[in-house]
């Protein structure tokens, strides 16, 4: 294994060190760094990379590598592993999705080195981290008011890219087209494998959805044998793989009513929101379509117009049987009274 170097920073075979990347100046002329975590194994294997917050607003995935990193007995046994649980510091820093420039960083990917504050932060996250790696993940939320069932989105079409999802081990894995501008697409072309992890809601922090994030990405590493195999017995989980999914929206505005919640089974025609007016008149109901599973939620009593209140994934498979598997998986994750349960 050769010396790894990022910025003016080398990092040597089993070697552990936390890095800041300059990434650019505020107004006061004060510094702003890219957090970086390397672990090096002492044996030759992939790079890999978990990012977190390229939508500063997103926090769940900065506390799952938090917890990560300072797991009891975590190590890499074999190559590397390259956490950034900061990609957008300003985001971050002023609890917004968007940079100052109010660009999606999620959307200015390859970025350029001359060009925006947010291709600028791109270009660094790019050539500084992704170019090393063979694989990453990369950890998002809902949006502010909207939360998402934890799932893994990624081009299924690809057979190494649906092995990776299916040992990340969350029941519900989303075919997702590559979206222009993004970080996902970016690697893509440098051949790195990409998965993205969607669980929660924008500003909060959700339990299960941080500890199915960190279970996920150790069951990625030990398959990657970037990690020594568990002794323990692991509990099989059935997986589903929703080849297309929709929302359904407000056919009002006004004060709602939820019927069902994440993770449910729904049957077209099932009535899964009313919508009333202050006086507690109904003026519209949310109906299912067509038969799915809850995997996105707007969480906010009020609505407008038209604004997507649920998003429906579509399977071949028993929606029953997924409904309970997810509830099986949260019951597993987050009522388990070992916070560090996914080593032993």
């Amino acid at each position: 294994m050769s010396v790894l170097t990022i910025g003016e920073h080398s990092i040597a075979p089993g070697q552990t060190k936390k890095i800041d990347l300059p990434v650019a100046k505020l107004y006061t002329d004060a510094d702003v760094n890219l957090p970086v975590y390397i672990i090096r194994g002492k044996k030759p294997g992939p790079t890999m990379f978990v990012s977190a917050a390229v939508h500063g607003d997103e926090l769940n995935g900065i506390e799952i590598i938090r917890r990560l990193i300072n797991l009891k007995g975590f190590k890499i046994s074999s190559g590397t592993l390259i956490a950034v649980p900061m990609v957008n510091v300003y985001g971050v820093v002023n609890q917004s999705r968007y940079m100052p420039d109010r660009r999606d960083l999620n959307r200015s990917f390859p970025g350029s080195s001359k060009g925006s504050l947010a291709a600028r932060v791109a270009n660094i996250f790019l050539k500084e981290i992704v170019s090393h790696c063979d694989y990453g993940i990369d950890l998002h939320t809902g949006a502010i008011h909207r939360s998402n069932l934890p799932q893994i989105r990624a081009q299924l079409a690809d057979k190494e890219t649906l092995e990776l999802a299916k040992a990340f081990g969350v029941p519900v894995i989303l075919n997702s087209d590559i979206v222009d501008g993004s970080l996902r697409e970016a690697a893509v072309e440098k051949d790195t494998k990409v998965l993205l992890y969607e669980a929660g809601e924008a500003l909060r922090f959700d339990e299960f959805s941080i500890r199915a994030g960190i279970t996920g990405i150790v069951n990625v590493l030990r398959y990657l044998n970037m990690m020594p195999k568990s002794r323990k017995r692991k509990k099989s989980i059935h997986q589903f793989i929703a080849n297309n999914s929709g929302w359904l929206r407000a056919s009002s505005s006004g004060i709602v009513t939820h019927h069902f919640q994440l993770g449910d089974q729904v049957k077209k025609g099932d009535v899964l929101a009313d919508i009333g007016s202050p006086y507690g008149d109904l003026l519209g109901q949310v109906i299912a379509t067509k038969d799915g599973v809850i995997i996105g939620k707007q969480n906010i009593p009020l609505v407008q117009e038209g604004e997507a209140m649920y998003h429906i994934a579509f399977f071949k498979e028993d929606d029953e049987a997924i409904a309970e598997q997810i509830e099986s998986v949260e019951e597993q994750l987050v009522n388990s009274h070992v916070a560090n349960e996914v080593l032993i």
